[in-house]
């Protein structure tokens, strides 16, 4: 089972896909507001995700047993299944996982204390110079989730974690640096680590082949 990134869609894990299929029944779809699935009507959360890939798991027959690959948001997703119990999953590969807060610095809360008072007196100037550039480019309802989304800390799931879990880091990876999969890996019971040199967020895309070897030797 594949669970993609933000603004990302199931055709990212192509490469794996394509490997994969050699040797199990793989599953990948497009989580709502994303790919070629139906837009939000209304602002989801990471519970409101899972909920939802729980509910299509259970419809698609996929049992005990089952294998998860899982990349930045959709290990966020995975998180919140894995922690909540009654996950089919014997084993779950988090690549890029996000979910643990990323340390602040004095610049991140000097802009959110601007931007808080940008915005009382031109809401729409305030929403249009600040946040990240994935954030400006989303519809009004997609900006509420994402708002959900980003700011949930899913750190108390790990403790919950009753599978073994590999996080899969990029060494350059900035979006979800090193210290956030140390951190996973410590924290859940049966974690592991992998750090794939020379890779970004994307370790998946970007070196697919040495990707693939270390999900197929943790799978067996």
């Amino acid at each position: 089972m594949f669970f993609h990134g933000y603004l990302a869609s199931k055709e990212c894990f192509t490469s794996q896909i394509n490997y994969f299929a050699r040797f199990y029944r793989v599953t990948a779809f497009d989580f709502v507001g994303f790919g070629g699935s139906a837009p939000l009507t209304e602002a989801w959360s990471v519970g409101d995700y899972a909920a939802f890939a729980a509910r299509l798991l259970r419809a698609l027959g996929i049992g005990e047993g089952a294998r998860l690959i899982a990349h930045s948001f959709g290990g966020r997703v995975a998180l919140k299944l894995l922690g909540g119990g009654g996950a089919p999953f014997s084993k779950a590969l988090l690549a890029g996982c996000a979910g643990i807060p990323p340390r602040r610095g004095f610049g991140y809360h000097a802009k959110v204390r601007a931007y808080r008072i940008v915005k009382k007196f031109a809401p729409r100037f305030a929403e249009a110079r600040f946040g990240s550039a994935e954030y400006r480019i989303l519809p009004p309802v997609m900006r509420e989730s994402y708002k959900k989304i980003v700011n949930e800390d899913l750190s108390p799931c790990l403790g919950r974690i009753r599978v073994p879990v590999l996080y899969v880091c990029g060494e350059r990876d900035r979006q979800t640096p090193l210290y956030m999969a140390k951190r996973l890996a410590a924290e859940t019971a049966d974690g592991a680590l992998a750090v794939m040199p020379g890779c970004g967020h994307f370790c998946f895309a970007e070196d697919p082949a040495r990707f693939n070897a270390i999900a197929r030797e943790f799978f067996r």
